[in-house]
């Protein structure tokens, strides 16, 4: 598998996974983080995240749905979290198998194409 891009990313979409979906190993993770702008690896191996701050509540809101809106439209759901009033946090993994698997990559891809209002806007 070669390592992907932003762009071959965002060009594919996410493909319904009920399980039996063999996970990315740790390296094929690492190479499709390498695509990413500001998404991490956590400790465990099993998921990606990425913060932002958020001008206001309100943007931190308005994000949040549009995030919503594109889980949706793929048919992959991150777990957003918001504390301190817009810090946001997002959380990626394929539940039905318990680890990373290419969808995740190319959902994260897409988030990083909306709009966010930041605090340093």
């Amino acid at each position: 598998m070669s390592r992907p891009t932003s762009e071959t990313l965002t060009s594919k979409r996410c493909l319904p996974c009920e399980g039996g979906v063999e996970r990315l190993t740790p390296r094929e993770a690492r190479e499709h983080i390498e695509s990413l702008s500001g998404w991490s690896i956590r400790g465990d191996g099993l998921r990606i995240h990425k913060d932002w701050v958020a001008r206001s509540f309100a943007a931190a809101i308005t994000f949040f749905n549009l995030v919503a809106e594109l889980s949706e439209t793929e048919g992959h759901h991150p777990d957003l979290h918001l504390e301190g009033y817009r810090n946001v946090r997002i959380e990626i993994w394929t539940h039905a198998i318990g680890g990373l698997s290419e969808n995740d990559f190319i959902l994260a891809a897409k988030i990083d194409l909306l709009p966010i209002k930041l605090k340093s806007d």
